[in-house]
């Protein structure tokens, strides 16, 4: 288990910021924590880096409680804020080497740190850069470099907050695939939060969504959109009617509808629930 979290409550004076927050992230999910401002999204995330502490509860995250985690431990959890800021005048490999260089004491038998700063490069698609300023990066490539410098001590977990703000479409895409390989081939896990529910879709094996300080939901993509957005909805035409259908078997109703119906069938559509329709469904459920 690399995070095992059990009635987790975080109060400022009389006001309970998290109430009663239990959840679990397997090794190499990735795992999307959703929700509006305010739900605690970002105060989950401070006590399972061990920088807040919790007013109660039992938080577990790579074998230890954050609140006690030394640097060994801190050396196993890679962290890529919103945004960061660093000498604009570094160059990418060098900036890299030396920040790896922090994390050379914390090898183990079983777990090479630092990463290889080449190897590191190639893999997050900036070996072209390598002896580029830092301030002539492109808006892509700098979100590139700020999960290369989480990523550069080969961390167990790395954590995400709002990772893509900001980014144009084209390089939100290459920022998925880049995660994807980081869990993929480096069998990371990934804890993330986000505002964008197309990027939770994409990324995630599992959702948790935050509300009012607790867990309103969790589970797959698929579980949600069953549970709180309803059904498919089947469209088609027949002898030139058209018809609709909702049905929690899509696919296999659109075979049967073509089985007996055969090329009579035409301009069949299938529109799937998604996580935008259960988050807003969930939205709606929680303000009425």
């Amino acid at each position: 288990m690399v995070v095992q979290v059990e009635g987790l409550r975080m109060r400022y004076g009389s006001v309970d910021v998290l109430d009663d927050v239990s959840f679990q992230v397997l090794p190499g999910q990735v795992v999307a924590l959703l929700g509006p401002n305010g739900a605690g999204k970002t105060t989950t995330i401070e006590i399972l880096e061990g920088f807040r502490r919790r007013s109660a509860g039992r938080v577990e995250v790579l074998g230890a409680d954050p609140a006690h985690g030394d640097e060994r431990w801190r050396a196993r959890i890679g962290v890529v804020l919103q945004s960061w800021r660093d000498h604009g005048r570094w160059r990418v490999r060098e900036l890299l080497a030396h920040l790896g260089s922090y994390y050379a004491p914390y090898s183990t038998p079983g777990h090479r740190r630092p990463w290889d700063t080449d190897g590191l490069l190639t893999a997050v698609g900036l070996a072209d850069q390598a002896r580029q300023e830092v301030r002539r990066l492109s808006g892509g490539q700098r979100r590139r470099l700020d999960v290369a410098v989480g990523a550069v001590g080969r961390p167990e977990l790395l954590v995400l907050d709002e990772p893509t703000a900001g980014l144009d479409p084209e390089a939100r895409r290459e920022f998925h695939d880049l995660v994807r390989s980081l869990v993929d081939e480096h069998g990371t896990t990934v804890l993330l939060t986000t505002h964008d529910l197309a990027e939770a879709e994409s990324l995630a094996d599992r959702i948790l969504v935050l509300d009012g300080g607790r867990i309103a939901a969790e589970g797959t993509v698929d579980e949600l959109a069953r549970r709180f957005a309803g059904e498919d909805e089947v469209r088609w035409t027949l002898t030139g009617e058209r018809f609709v259908r909702s049905t929690p078997h899509s696919t296999a109703f659109a075979r049967d509808l073509f089985r007996v119906h055969g090329s009579e069938v035409a301009d069949l559509e299938i529109r799937r629930a998604s996580l935008e329709d259960a988050y807003l469904a969930l939205v709606r459920r929680a303000e009425s």
